[in-house]
């Protein structure tokens, strides 16, 4: 028996074959299978829901716009215990495609004023946005509800150890005033 997950699907979608006078709408909802195997991808434990809709656009004579939202109920691991974490997430999604793009040369490059813009290519696929999109939207450190982390030292024998409360600046000038405070009276 095959226990493998699927290699995440595609869906491109050739911008030449789409209605320019209109747009295209698109609606994905990922199986188990593919939900499973975007998870694999991204190194988290599951995705229980995943959706993402929307309107690729024409805008102007070469250039497109997509459109979308992202929906998904996600488990990752916490960070301080490992317990899983769900997280629900709606984002919305945009893309710009450019026909016109500036090429990229050079070790210093400005950063764009939109950060949407993207080359235009001859095809989109879909999954890939979805997947993207989901990334960037993850939480970068999911923590269960009560999770703290403790203080751990750790030093050589025979040396005292740096602590938190120890590596602060004024933490000891009130000891310090009172001890002088004493002397003086």
């Amino acid at each position: 028996m095959d226990t493998a997950l699927p290699e995440i699907p595609r869906s491109p979608l050739r911008l030449s074959d789409l209605t320019a006078s209109s747009g295209t709408q698109f609606a994905l909802a990922p199986d188990a299978g593919e939900r499973g195997a975007i998870a694999d991808a991204l190194g988290i434990i599951g995705i229980r829901k995943l959706r993402f809709d929307g309107k690729l656009t024409p805008q102007g004579r070469k250039d497109w716009v997509l459109t979308g939202t992202l929906g998904a109920t996600v488990v990752q691991e916490c960070v301080v215990t490992l317990a899983p974490v769900t997280t629900r997430i709606d984002e919305t999604v945009t893309r710009s495609y450019l026909a016109d793009m500036p090429d990229i040369t050079g070790t210093e490059v400005e950063m764009p004023q939109d950060d949407t813009a993207e080359p235009l290519p001859e095809t989109i696929d879909l999954y890939a946005v979805l997947t993207e999109a989901l990334a960037l939207a993850l939480p970068l450190y999911p923590r269960a509800d009560g999770a703290e982390l403790d203080q751990t030292v750790y030093t050589e024998k025979g040396v005292t150890p740096l602590t938190d409360e120890a590596a602060k600046p004024f933490a000891g000038l009130g000891a310090l005033r009172d001890s002088l405070k004493d002397k003086d009276d």
